[in-house]
């Protein structure tokens, strides 16, 4: 793999880990670009992207946890009825954060989130791969 490659990929890394923690910002863009721009980059982009933006959400459930629990409102109630697997949509716009720390405060069990949180953020990039195929 050539400099400029890591380069690009550590560009997207750092784009979809930021883009899953609570700072404001998306990577679809990023990764799209990227893959027009390098198609041969396609399976280690996706998984590039899927990696940072799990661990972005990591770390939202992270801050989640260091919160005090609190009493439990009909969205956490909500959120716990369905456990971690609500954290496949973890990668929708707007919920996504807030269902990373609510799990966090629920203190659902953390290899369970990370993996429907890697599953769901992996899907919604095959899936952009696949579209600009």
């Amino acid at each position: 793999m050539l400099t400029s490659d890591l380069a690009a990929l550590g560009g997207l890394a750092l784009s979809a880990f930021l883009a899953a923690t609570l700072l404001p910002g998306g990577s679809e863009a990023v990764f799209a670009g990227l893959l027009v721009l390098r198609p041969e980059l396609g399976l280690a982009a996706v998984l590039t992207a899927t990696v940072a933006n799990t661990a972005g959400g990591m770390s939202t459930y992270l801050l989640g946890r260091l919160l005090p629990r609190k009493e439990s409102t009909p969205r956490l109630a909500t959120l716990q009825r369905w456990g971690s697997v609500a954290l496949l949509l973890s990668w929708v716009p707007l919920i996504g954060d807030a269902l990373c720390a609510a799990a966090g405060v629920l203190r659902l069990h953390w290899a369970a989130c990370l993996l429907w949180m890697a599953a769901g953020k992996g899907l919604r990039y095959a899936a952009i791969a696949w579209a600009l195929q």
